[in-house]
């Protein structure tokens, strides 16, 4: 059990170090320039502006994935709870993200799989400790 609460706090750091400049990135500089594209990737968005991807990368996978390692690695009450969340979201993310701006890095499909393994683990993490419905 020990080991599910080690590896999803590990990949959700792994998440949060990438999010987190990559998030301030795009808040300095909403058009994308400053992070190597355009606001021509968003044109099958309605989306115009990386403004809220930057907002969401910064607060929800880079800051609340900090705070999900950290509870994950001291194998707090709600860190299965927190990292089924967070898994399910970096998860949707990805998927909306390749449906608006299609595959465009190698990084979409490496963090598809590390959002399900997140949830993959949550889960294990809460049906050891009986807290999810069956």
């Amino acid at each position: 059990m020990k080991k599910y609460y080690i590896i999803l706090g590990a990949l959700q750091s792994f998440t949060a170090l990438g999010a987190i400049p990559a998030g301030l990135g795009y808040l300095l500089d909403t058009s994308g320039k400053g992070m190597g594209v355009t606001t021509e990737m968003l044109s099958e968005s309605p989306l115009n502006s990386f403004l809220l991807p930057g907002l969401f990368l910064l607060i929800v996978n880079g800051f609340a994935n900090a705070l999900g390692a950290y509870l994950s690695f001291i194998r707090n009450k709600i860190a299965g709870h927190m990292g089924l969340i967070l898994g399910i979201l970096l998860t949707l993310w990805i998927i909306i993200q390749v449906a608006w701006i299609t595959m465009s890095s190698f990084l979409q499909p490496l963090f598809l799989v590390i959002g399900l393994t997140n949830i993959f683990l949550s889960w294990r993490i809460l049906k050891n400790k009986s807290m999810i419905i069956p």
